[in-house]
């Protein structure tokens, strides 16, 4: 499912096609947690991209967000893909300020007479205002309360919709550290988690932390991507086979997927 998050022209046709979208078995609510400066806000905006090109139907890919740091620090976009494509249209960019414009958002949800093919929210976690919380809930743990009620009420949205259609639900958050911030909160809620972490020599490992059971039988793989020039560039995909880091930063250009 890490293919999700990169072009696939960058990928072998065979191989993308496989592991296309529409192909996942994945959990339809996700979470990619990483660093700061990582590239979280362009790999959402690539996966929005890709869930629009792949539509069988004229439905849109909804982008929640920050207005005022979406426009400040632009995601970008994979080599090959031009702002000018006719598959932006598709994505419909929200702008909240806060958790209680997410919280109206879905509290609204089940009344939509077509859902989205997927929605999409980036940096969720600071849509939730410490003192704010604090203040709403009386209590010095608000913000933990807030996000629970919020987490259960986007599962519980994406869920039903389900029932109907077809949605996936696609979060980020900022960690720092080995492990996402508030894991404890994010796991009783979000059955598929991805992780990003440096590799030391300026490119990022794209990891699956599957959360959904002995009955995913999916192989899990590591994609490693970088930055370079304003690009989204993605430099191989191996399969996870319970190494660390280091062995999948020093696998031989036979194993990775080449990136054309």
């Amino acid at each position: 499912m890490v293919e999700a998050f990169f072009s696939t022209t960058q990928m072998d046709f065979e191989f993308a096609h496989r592991h296309s979208l529409s192909q996942s078995q994945s959990h339809p609510f996700m979470l990619l947690s990483g660093p700061p400066s990582c590239g979280k806000t362009s790999l959402l905006f690539q996966f929005a991209y890709n869930v629009a090109l792949e539509a069988e139907d004229d439905r849109q890919v909804v982008f929640i967000c920050h207005r005022s740091r979406i426009e400040s620090a632009p995601p970008f976009l994979s080599q090959g893909i031009q702002p000018s494509s006719d598959i932006f249209k598709r994505i419909q960019m929200k702008y909240v300020e806060d958790d209680e414009g997410i919280k109206k958002y879905f509290a609204a949800f089940h009344l939509h007479d077509t859902f989205p093919l997927s929605v999409v929210v980036d940096d969720f976690g600071d849509f939730f205002y410490e003192r704010k919380c604090q203040e709403r809930y009386g209590n010095p743990r608000g913000r933990d309360l807030a996000m629970v009620r919020i987490l259960a009420l986007c599962h519980n949205a994406v869920v039903s919709s389900n029932d109907k259609g077809h949605c996936k639900l696609l979060i980020s958050d900022t960690h720092h550290g080995d492990s996402p911030r508030l894991l404890f909160l994010y796991k009783r809620w979000v059955p598929s988690i991805f992780t990003i972490k440096s590799d030391g020599n300026g490119s990022f490992l794209l990891k699956s932390n599957s959360n959904m059971g002995s009955d995913n039988t999916e192989k899990m793989k590591i994609a490693k991507y970088s930055l370079v020039l304003q690009r989204l560039l993605l430099e191989g995909i191996v399969e996870d086979e319970e190494t660390d880091n280091h062995a999948v930063v020093s696998a031989s250009v036979e194993q990775l997927i080449p990136a054309k």
